[in-house]
């Protein structure tokens, strides 16, 4: 554990990471690409996107069930199969049917990938160490949403849809070759560490219903739900800008060229980076607050929304480059919900908990999605009809779709509260262990430093 060897196979795994997040953002910054290649509307364009979505997260349980009895390496290399795949079909395809096909083959490949990854450094790492190189990792993973926006996006412009997305098809054969020569599953026997689910467990589980009863005893868990939903409300808003609607938005509804819309793009990956590290620190130091830097999260890109769709007519380009560095803080944030899962979960049953929580983000993304879609192509039609021109992704347009975000948020923090009430009594009735509320703790925190 924590070894030279740890790290060959944490390098190895963040390269899987990267290009998989690179295949799920490619479509982001060729949404406008994809309206005048395939000619379709903004709520076909969403579902483009959002299918692609519903397959990762209808595939994120089986995965797990399915991690825990083969182990990451054989879901990760066949993840970079499936999304090259995918990708190379979707660079040829002539009509939208036949891209949702490539974008459902790249949805099941990067579906294998995450758990995967979270998966396998849970075997190679422990301790206090193990939540910083998950946060490490989450971050790192993000710079393939800037091979999407800067090279891909120059690709694109330049040579066209087809050697773009197969040059994005080219990356996951290199990882497919590199995870099955150097990547390895880990250590058979593992303890999750003092204060945890701390038995010796097995590497993977023996038969399938013995994977079904752990799946369902990971969904039993108040802290597996907690993060669930610390996913959902953290990660939601940041994926649905960067995924598919940014682009359109800052290009379209707000004037930006498609250079400057692709660099404040990786601004998202830049401020993750920054805080990524800092959250890690701070869910290791402090275990039992963990929820709270989640809700403190979420209202802080909730002030950020309401600030700019509050504006009067366009933002100034300082509060959308706010709002853009805020929603990466979000990325980070999200996976405090896997260390939720780890911390009350058995690593034999992991794989399966990870499943549930990855889950989260993306239900809440891809709803998000198709409303904001559905209700663009509403307010253009209702535009049209009243004799004035389309323009489906104007600015006053997206501050009415975008209002769809308060909904959904909203619905998954009153759910992460209830769940942190069955997470706190559970551990007060198993470990005696009793949360007191943040004020008093910073009361008492005050007090203890005047003595």
């Amino acid at each position: 554990m924590n070894s030279r060897r740890s790290w060959l196979i944490w390098g190895v795994a963040v390269v899987a990471y990267v290009v998989a997040v690179l295949q799920r953002t490619s479509l982001g910054v060729s949404g406008v690409a994809a309206t005048n290649r395939f000619d379709v509307s903004a709520s076909a364009l969403s579902s483009l996107a959002v299918v692609q979505l519903i397959v990762y997260a209808a595939l994120q349980i089986p995965v797990g069930v399915l991690l825990d009895r083969v182990g990451p390496k054989v879901l990760i290399a066949s993840g970079a199969i499936l999304m090259l795949v995918g990708q190379t079909t979707l660079a040829v395809a002539p009509t939208i049917g036949v891209a949702i096909v490539g974008r459902i083959l790249v949805g099941a490949g990067d579906a294998l990938t995450f758990i995967s990854v979270i998966r396998l450094l849970a075997s190679w790492f422990n301790g206090r160490l193990l939540p910083q190189v998950l946060q490490w990792t989450g971050n790192i993973g993000q710079l393939g949403q800037v091979l999407s926006a800067i090279p891909l996006s120059i690709v694109l412009h330049q040579f066209g849809w087809t050697p773009a997305f197969l040059s994005a098809a080219a990356l996951s054969a290199l990882v497919a070759v590199l995870v099955i020569v150097l990547l390895s599953n880990g250590h058979p026997n593992v303890s999750t560490g003092p204060g945890e689910a701390s038995e010796l467990v097995p590497g993977r589980a023996e038969t399938l219903p013995t994977a079904l009863r752990r799946l369902r005893e990971a969904l039993a868990r108040p802290g597996t739900q907690l993060g669930f939903w610390s996913h959902f409300t953290t990660q939601s808003s940041g994926t649905v800008f960067s995924l598919l609607w940014g682009f359109p938005l800052l290009t379209d509804g707000l004037g930006y060229s498609p250079a400057l819309a692709s660099g404040m793009l990786t601004l998202i990956v830049a401020a993750g980076v920054v805080s990524g590290p800092i959250l890690g620190i701070l869910t290791a130091r402090f275990p039992l607050r963990r929820s709270n830097l989640v809700l403190g999260i979420v209202a802080l890109i909730g002030v950020a929304w309401t600030t700019v769709l509050l504006w009067p007519d366009k933002p100034p380009f300082w509060l959308v480059v706010a709002l853009v560095l805020v929603l990466g803080i979000g990325g980070p944030g999200s996976l405090i919900g896997f260390d939720f899962a780890r911390t009350f979960n058995s690593l034999r049953s992991l794989g399966s908990a990870n499943g549930v929580v990855n889950v989260g983000g993306f239900l809440a993304s891809f709803v998000m999605m198709y409303l904001i879609g559905v209700i663009l192509d509403l307010e253009n039609s209702a535009r049209v009809a009243g004799g004035a021109a389309s323009d489906i992704f104007s600015w006053d347009s997206f501050r009415v779709a975008l209002l769809v975000q308060y909904a959904v948020i909203g619905t998954g923090v009153c759910f992460l509260l209830a769940a942190r009430r069955s997470t706190r009594r559970r551990l007060h009735e198993v470990e005696g262990i009793q949360v007191a509320p943040l004020w008093v703790a910073l009361v008492r925190y005050w007090r203890h430093r005047r003595i």
